[in-house]
Formats: structure tokens, sequence, C-alpha cells
């Protein structure tokens, strides 16, 4: 199978791509620079140059596979709608990448008994996002409607990703936040006390899970990415012991914002994001890794 993936010089559609290519099938990744390009060479993969809101460019590549990995952006509806667009009665796949802070809470660290399936960010299920992340659900469920013009359409909405990527992009963005900010300051620090709790996943099941759908998953199909969840306290604690430095502090929101971007602070790492993969379980899916903090005490490099 020919597959176009977006963002495929990222973490997330590096590594499925990557791992598209070892499964057999002819991945073409879109790269914005001769010098990404040559990076995608370098995986076994055929770049294609150009960006997000290049439509005749995102609209040739789509036609031409396949199969539509997007993996670049959650929040570029323009390039989404071009691929659904390109996409529309072909019934091919196209799978959208998501993010979990969809259902995320300004908590500043606090927890939440909270845990969302599937059904509950659906329409109809009851729940509406927070202002900051109605864009991005206002693209999924778009995304999602177009399974009735013909696209096999499927969101997968990923957790916490925690691993190295298997592609040019080597890593994620929470975990590796807390990393950087401890190896500056000798102090690894949280939002707030920590006890915020987000689902989390193994990049290589998250790869995993994305073959499975495009071989398998029904279209207008929306599946959360999870095999475990951990507070922030915990994770932090894993990254000092890690590390050798002191205990784990915590930073009150504004000067977590200062260090990590609003986005980041208050989403990212200051909120809740439990979710439960029910759907994903379904379609066969059997992740391998199961601990964040396991993975932290474990690999050989941070």
């Amino acid at each position: 199978m020919r597959v176009f993936v977006t963002g495929a010089t990222g973490f997330i559609g590096g590594t499925v791509a990557v791992r598209l290519v070892e499964a057999g099938h002819q991945v073409v990744g879109l790269a914005r620079t001769e010098d990404k390009a040559a990076a995608l060479r370098g995986f076994g993969l055929e770049p294609v140059l150009g960006h997000l809101d290049d439509a005749e460019v995102l609209a040739g590549a789509a036609r031409e596979a396949d199969a539509v990995v997007n993996a670049a952006s959650s929040d570029h509806r323009g390039a989404v709608e071009v691929l659904v667009e390109s996409l529309a009665g072909t019934g091919k796949p196209l799978l959208q990448t998501s993010g979990s802070s969809i259902v995320g809470d300004n908590a500043g660290g606090e927890a939440s008994d909270r845990v969302f399936t599937e059904a509950d960010v659906l329409p109809g299920g009851g729940w509406e996002p927070t202002p900051d992340k109605a864009h991005r659900v206002e693209i999924d469920r778009f995304l999602l409607a177009a399974a009735d013009r013909g696209v096999r359409t499927v969101v997968l909405c990923n957790t916490l990703i925690y691993g190295h990527g298997r592609g040019p992009a080597r890593d994620s963005v929470q975990v590796p936040r807390l990393v950087s900010q401890a190896r500056r300051s000798g102090v690894v620090r949280h939002v707030g006390p920590g006890r915020n709790i987000w689902s989390n996943v193994h990049v290589d099941d998250v790869a995993e899970l994305y073959l499975l759908a495009l071989e398998s998953a029904p279209g207008g199909s929306f599946h959360f990415v999870e095999s475990g969840e951990e507070s922030f306290g915990a994770i932090a604690q894993a990254v000092a012991d890690r590390l050798g430095v002191g205990q784990p502090e915590a930073w009150d929101l504004e000067s977590a914002i200062a260090e990590w971007g609003y986005e980041r602070a208050v989403y990212a790492l200051g909120s809740n994001s439990r979710v439960r993969s029910t759907r994903a379980r379904e379609l066969g899916w059997q992740p391998r890794h199961r601990s964040v903090t396991g993975w932290i005490g474990e690999v050989s490099e941070l």
C-alpha cells in the first residue's frame, strides 16, 4: 500500500512512517525543506516537498496514495479539509492525529476522578470541551462526519506518549520537558502539587495501532490511545531518581507558564487527562508497554 504521511519528520508521524516501511508499505512523507527530505530518504521514505498550507501538494499526494495519515498538526483545519476533499468518494482511509488534552482541565496540578470513554466525547455524549480546545474538537468531529462523503476517516486521540521516536525526531513533548528543565536547574518541577493524572502510551504501541487502524478501523470511528496512567508527581519522582537530583518541587502555574508556555503548562503538564481506549482494544490492539515510570527508570538515555 502507498501511504502518504504528513508529519513524517516529527515524533509520532516519523515513528508511524518507519513502522509502515518495516511492514512493507511504500511511504511518502511530507517535508518542508531539502534537509528534512534527505532525512526521510535515510529512513526509506519517499519525500515530497511542501507544508500544510500547500493545498496543491497535499491534494496531489493524497490522490496518488492508497491511504493518508495526518500527523503533522491536530489543529490545522485547512489541511484536513483539503485531504477530505481529495479523498471524497474513494473509500480510502484517512487517519487524523488528535490529542487527549481535548478533555484536559485547568486543574493546576490537582487530581480529578473523571475518566472519559470514546462515547463521552462524541456528539451526543453530553460533554463539551473548554474554549481552548473547542477548535481541535471541531476538527475531529468534521473529520468523523466526512465518513458520509466516502472517506474511511478515523481519529486517533493520543495520550501522553513516552519512548523514543523511530524516525528523524526522537523526543515527545511532556516527559522531555520535565527532563530538560531538571537538567538546567538541578531540580525536577511539576505544576502545583503534581497530583494531576494523565493516561499514557508508548510510542511503539501507538505505531502498532495506526497500522491496525489503517487495515480495519471503520470509517467515522474515534479511538483514545492509552495503556496506563500516572500522576505527574510520580513521573517527576521517576525523572529525579533517574537523573540523581533532589526531590521534585511544586511550581505555581505562573512560573510554569513562564518556563513552558500557556498550552504546555496548563494542559500538557498541569491538567488531568484520564481516558480509556475501549474501541482500540476491540480492534485487537494489544499494547506491550504499561508503565511510563518504569520506562524512565530502565531506558539507557532520557
